[in-house]
């Protein structure tokens, strides 16, 4: 059973996972140096224990602790339980969605691990804003998707916001890394899927039409401003548009993927 340790010092050093939650590039520098995540809410924290990733510790004001009884009962790690406005001075912001935790990451699977079994996968390139890879995550795992490929300069999944934004689908959806970019779509097409690239190119075709009657489909979405690289337009077997109106050209990418997603879906 997990340890309560009561803490009255915002400075305590045992607080260091959790402090300036709000900074995001000391968060990604204090999560790379020491290989965690962090995790924010009942629910988010119990789908990422239960997905199997260890608790470095927890941290949460008393009247949290019954909410989340069950996995502290499982776990060996310290739960800090301190008061929420000494739980804001440590984070930055107000802890209002019950609890915290600091996890361990685990090593990133091979692409093929990933792909095995797969049917319909998500691939991302270059999506830099953590609230769009959560939601996007989020739409693949609702809507039936098996598992996504990102490229080397997406953003973290494992970011606070993302995972709090996916209501902890990175956990349950399977994802890796791509270890290349330049190559990465016709080594997907080599694996027997159909790359279909979301673009506004000219000779793009509805995305119904685009994914009827595929067996193995990788969804391609680029990123938010510029959407797909020209490489990786040119190298998808096919291109794909969801058609608009009122003089409205595109969606938000996490809006496209799942209008996209529930199409590829239906196939």
């Amino acid at each position: 059973m997990a340890q309560l340790v009561e803490v009255s010092d915002p400075d305590d050093p045992r607080l260091r996972d959790y402090r300036d939650l709000r900074d995001v590039q000391l968060r990604k520098d204090l999560e790379a140096e020491h290989g965690l995540f962090l995790a924010e809410g009942e629910k988010v924290v119990r789908r990422a224990v239960e997905s199997g990733y260890a608790a470095r510790s927890f941290l949460m004001a008393p009247r949290w602790l019954d909410g989340l009884a069950d996995v502290l009962e499982r776990s060996e790690a310290p739960c800090f339980v301190l008061s929420e406005d000494l739980a804001e001075q440590v984070t930055g912001f107000h802890v209002h969605r019950g609890a915290l935790a600091s996890l361990e990451r685990r090593r990133l699977p091979p692409v093929d691990a990933v792909l095995e079994g797969a049917r319909s996968v998500l691939v991302l390139e270059d999506i830099v804003d953590h609230t769009n890879v959560g939601a996007i995550l989020r739409s693949g795992a609702a809507l039936g998707f098996d598992a996504a490929l990102l490229a080397p300069r997406c953003a973290d999944p494992l970011y606070r916001r993302a995972i709090k934004v996916s209501m902890g689908a990175v956990f349950t959806l399977p994802w890796t890394r791509l270890p290349g970019w330049r190559d990465a779509l016709p080594s997907l097409s080599e694996r027997g899927f159909t790359t279909v690239a979301l673009t506004l190119a000219d000779d793009a075709v509805p995305v119904e039409e685009a994914v009827a009657g595929l067996d193995k489909v990788a969804l391609v979405l680029g990123s938010e401003g510029h959407g797909l690289s020209e490489r990786w337009q040119d190298s998808a077997d096919r291109r794909a548009v969801i058609p608009m109106h009122e003089g409205i050209d595109s969606l938000n990418v996490a809006a496209a993927s799942a209008v996209a997603c529930y199409v590829t879906a239906r196939r």
